[in-house]
Protein backbone atom coordinates (compact mmCIF):
# COMPACT_ATOMS: atom_id res chain seq x y z
CA UNK A 1 0.00 0.00 0.00
CA UNK A 2 2.83 2.43 0.74
CA UNK A 3 5.00 3.57 -2.11
CA UNK A 4 8.24 3.74 -0.13
CA UNK A 5 9.91 0.99 -2.14
CA UNK A 6 9.73 2.74 -5.49
CA UNK A 7 10.51 6.30 -4.36
CA UNK A 8 13.45 5.74 -2.02
CA UNK A 9 16.78 6.22 -3.74
CA UNK A 10 19.93 4.83 -2.23
CA UNK A 11 22.68 7.42 -1.95
CA UNK A 12 26.21 6.16 -1.40
CA UNK A 13 27.57 8.75 1.02
CA UNK A 14 31.15 7.47 0.62
CA UNK A 15 31.18 8.88 -2.93
CA UNK A 16 30.91 12.40 -1.51
CA UNK A 17 33.56 12.13 1.20
CA UNK A 18 36.81 13.96 0.47
CA UNK A 19 38.76 11.54 2.67
CA UNK A 20 38.06 8.63 4.99
CA UNK A 21 36.03 9.75 7.99
CA UNK A 22 34.96 13.01 6.36
CA UNK A 23 31.62 14.17 7.70
CA UNK A 24 31.90 17.93 7.40
CA UNK A 25 32.61 18.74 3.77
CA UNK A 26 29.88 20.52 1.85
CA UNK A 27 29.35 17.76 -0.78
CA UNK A 28 28.96 15.15 1.96
CA UNK A 29 26.49 17.34 3.86
CA UNK A 30 24.46 17.93 0.67
CA UNK A 31 24.29 14.16 0.06
CA UNK A 32 23.23 13.54 3.67
CA UNK A 33 20.54 16.24 3.46
CA UNK A 34 19.29 14.81 0.18
CA UNK A 35 18.91 11.42 1.83
CA UNK A 36 16.92 12.99 4.69
CA UNK A 37 14.80 15.03 2.26
CA UNK A 38 13.87 11.90 0.30
CA UNK A 39 12.94 10.14 3.54
CA UNK A 40 10.79 13.06 4.72
CA UNK A 41 9.12 13.31 1.33
CA UNK A 42 8.08 9.66 1.55
CA UNK A 43 6.81 10.24 5.09
CA UNK A 44 4.76 13.25 4.01
CA UNK A 45 3.21 11.32 1.12
CA UNK A 46 1.73 9.01 3.74
CA UNK A 47 0.99 11.59 6.46
CA UNK A 48 -0.34 14.58 4.59
CA UNK A 49 -1.30 16.60 7.68
CA UNK A 50 2.08 16.37 9.44
CA UNK A 51 2.79 20.09 9.22
CA UNK A 52 5.73 20.11 11.65
CA UNK A 53 7.61 17.61 9.49
CA UNK A 54 6.73 19.67 6.43
CA UNK A 55 8.29 22.71 8.08
CA UNK A 56 11.43 20.71 8.82
CA UNK A 57 11.53 19.54 5.20
CA UNK A 58 11.37 23.12 3.94
CA UNK A 59 14.17 24.13 6.29
CA UNK A 60 16.33 21.23 5.03
CA UNK A 61 15.70 22.16 1.41
CA UNK A 62 16.69 25.77 2.10
CA UNK A 63 19.85 24.70 3.92
CA UNK A 64 20.80 22.34 1.08
CA UNK A 65 20.25 25.16 -1.42
CA UNK A 66 22.64 27.40 0.52
CA UNK A 67 25.31 24.69 0.62
CA UNK A 68 24.92 24.07 -3.11
CA UNK A 69 25.36 27.80 -3.76
CA UNK A 70 28.51 27.70 -1.62
CA UNK A 71 29.90 24.77 -3.62
CA UNK A 72 29.05 26.48 -6.90
CA UNK A 73 30.81 29.67 -5.83
CA UNK A 74 33.97 27.74 -5.00
CA UNK A 75 34.17 25.13 -7.75
CA UNK A 76 31.73 24.92 -10.68
CA UNK A 77 32.98 21.45 -11.70
CA UNK A 78 32.44 20.00 -8.21
CA UNK A 79 28.97 21.56 -8.15
CA UNK A 80 28.04 19.81 -11.42
CA UNK A 81 29.40 16.50 -10.11
CA UNK A 82 27.32 16.75 -6.93
CA UNK A 83 24.13 17.71 -8.78
CA UNK A 84 24.54 14.99 -11.41
CA UNK A 85 25.44 12.38 -8.81
CA UNK A 86 22.42 13.11 -6.65
CA UNK A 87 20.04 13.62 -9.55
CA UNK A 88 19.07 17.14 -8.49
CA UNK A 89 17.61 19.59 -10.94
CA UNK A 90 18.78 23.17 -11.17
Amino acid sequence: MSNEENTTKEINLKDYQLHEGDTGSAPYQVALMTQRILSLTDHLNTHKKDYSSRRGLLALVAQRRKLLDYIKKGDEKKYQEVIDGLGLRR
